[in-house]
């Protein structure tokens, strides 16, 4: 017989990586439409134009996308078989609250009075100065933040 003796490694952590919810999920390229979302080269994108070609030689019909990366802009395209899946973002959208600009970050507010100051003024420069010329004017300006594969950026203004 045998006796172990098992000691705990006093060099493990677990760290908790939040919710658990994914980034993405799986969704077959002939069920997108006009509007959606879907990733394309890791980027996630919303769908301005889609369109369908029939099976030809090789089997399988094909969906044509033209989407714009919601974060640049950027105009890109996927051709994928109708049925193969192709990964959707996750994307959420808050309004909240303007409160100051500091040191390049935006102060905001939600409805329930958490403060967050961790975003940056947007790249945009039409949307930055209206957003420092209501800090300046001391105007209620409300902003939409739009978050997406661990992305978070402000996309839009509301007087």
């Amino acid at each position: 017989q045998f006796l172990y003796f098992i000691e705990p490694m006093s060099d493990e952590t677990f760290e908790a990586s939040g919710s658990g919810a994914s980034l993405t999920i799986p969704i077959q390229a002939g069920a997108l439409k006009k509007g959606d979302h879907v990733c394309i080269n890791g980027f996630p994108c919303k769908i301005v134009d889609i369109s369908t070609s029939k099976t030809g030689k090789h089997g399988h019909a094909k969906a044509n996308i033209t989407a714009i990366d919601i974060f640049t802009g950027k105009k890109l395209e996927e051709v994928a078989p109708t049925s193969h899946n192709l990964e959707q973002p996750v994307v959420k959208s808050v309004t909240l609250g303007l409160l100051d600009v500091v040191d390049g970050y935006v102060h905001l507010v939600d409805d329930a009075g958490n403060t967050r100051e961790d975003l940056k003024i947007p790249e945009d420069k039409e949307l930055a100065a209206k957003i420092q010329e209501c800090v300046d004017e001391g105007k209620d300006m409300a902003c939409t933040v739009v978050a997406a594969m661990g992305k978070e950026q402000i996309m839009s203004k509301d007087r």
